[in-house]
């Protein structure tokens, strides 16, 4: 599943729109910006972290080896 629908999934369960997730932003952006990186996936590990933040959330971005170690 890739970050883009995983953030969806994020404002619904938060019941916010794209629009409110931008002004809750900081620094706040617009609904376009952060529309188009939606659409392209384009999100980068700031982008993630600041729209956790905005949403109340944490975002954990780690690699699990086989064995189960993250790093």
């Amino acid at each position: 599943m890739d970050m883009a629908v995983k953030v969806k999934m994020l404002l619904a369960a938060k019941g916010m729109t794209v629009v409110e997730l931008a002004s809750r932003l900081d620094p706040p952006t617009t609904s376009q910006n952060i529309g188009a990186k939606l659409k392209r996936n384009n999100l980068s590990e700031k982008d993630l972290r600041s729209i956790a933040r905005a949403c109340g959330a944490q975002f954990e971005g780690f690699f699990v080896l086989e064995d189960g170690t993250k790093i």
